[in-house]
């Protein structure tokens, strides 16, 4: 499919955060308050505030919320990266949660730990206010490239 058959560009590496926030409306990261603030082949960073509609039933923020950051900034960052030459796709997610938090603003910021021509290996750091570790978050990402 094409950009004009989805209405999604077929890259990300000319996007801003400005567009990606526009294109993410509706979507389940974009449902959960995320904002991206930053949008590079070598970095992206993103923010959220945590609500009670991220709880899970014990009061603090539900860890799918974390991973869902996670996965969605270093998927945009490794696509930047990776650029026309294909897509790219999320195939591994480990992320551990560090400290619980049931309100404030989150700061998630992705960086690449390898980039190579089959798949990609990012981190992504998740800050409270405080600047203190709540969550790490690593993705392993294959890269596709466009079939001839």
């Amino acid at each position: 499919m094409t950009e004009q058959q989805t209405g999604l560009p077929q890259s990300m590496a000319d996007l801003g955060p400005e567009e990606l926030n526009e294109i993410s409306k509706g979507t389940f990261a974009g449902l959960m308050g995320l904002e991206v603030t930053e949008l590079g082949p070598d970095r992206v960073r993103g923010e959220w505030v945590v609500t009670p509609q991220h709880h899970q039933p014990a009061g603090i923020q539900n860890g799918g919320v974390l991973c869902t950051a996670v996965e969605t900034l270093a998927s945009t960052g490794a696509s930047a990266w990776y650029g026309d030459r294909g897509i790219v796709v999320g195939v591994n997610n480990s992320t551990d949660f560090l400290r619980a938090v049931r309100a404030g603003k989150l700061t998630a910021e992705a960086t690449p730990i390898h980039r190579g021509g089959m798949q990609q290996l990012w981190q992504v750091l998740v800050t409270d206010e405080e600047d203190r570790l709540v969550a790490r978050g690593q993705v392993r990402i294959q890269n596709l490239p466009h079939r001839s």
